[in-house]
């Protein structure tokens, strides 16, 4: 199983609009992707900044690949991202789970 995470910030006046783009529209297009384990959307306000992680699991990098494309590590952006981000980060983060309960 490989946890996939990206980054990303928001100023804090547009996150709760971001939270329910994020349930509306990024989550269930990752779980429309066969071999999604499953989605995390974690948020943290920090002063006039939220930060939101996408945490998603999936069963190996050929499901990545549907998702995301040839270029796994390169962050998937939705047209409406540049109505909330502040900043465009390229990649995203991949680790291989080995251990769970």
């Amino acid at each position: 199983m490989i946890a996939r995470m990206w980054h990303g910030r928001v100023p804090a006046s547009k996150a709760p609009a971001y939270r329910e783009f994020l349930n509306r529209r990024a989550i269930p297009d990752y779980q429309s992707i066969p071999g999604n384990i499953s989605v995390h959307i974690l948020e943290r306000e920090q002063g006039e900044v939220t930060h939101f992680i996408t945490l998603t699991f999936w069963e190996d990098l050929y499901a990545i690949r549907a998702f995301a494309g040839e270029d796994v590590e390169r962050a998937k952006y939705y047209p409406e991202d540049q109505d909330y981000l502040l900043e465009f980060e390229p990649h995203v983060v991949h680790y291989e789970v080995v251990g769970q309960s």
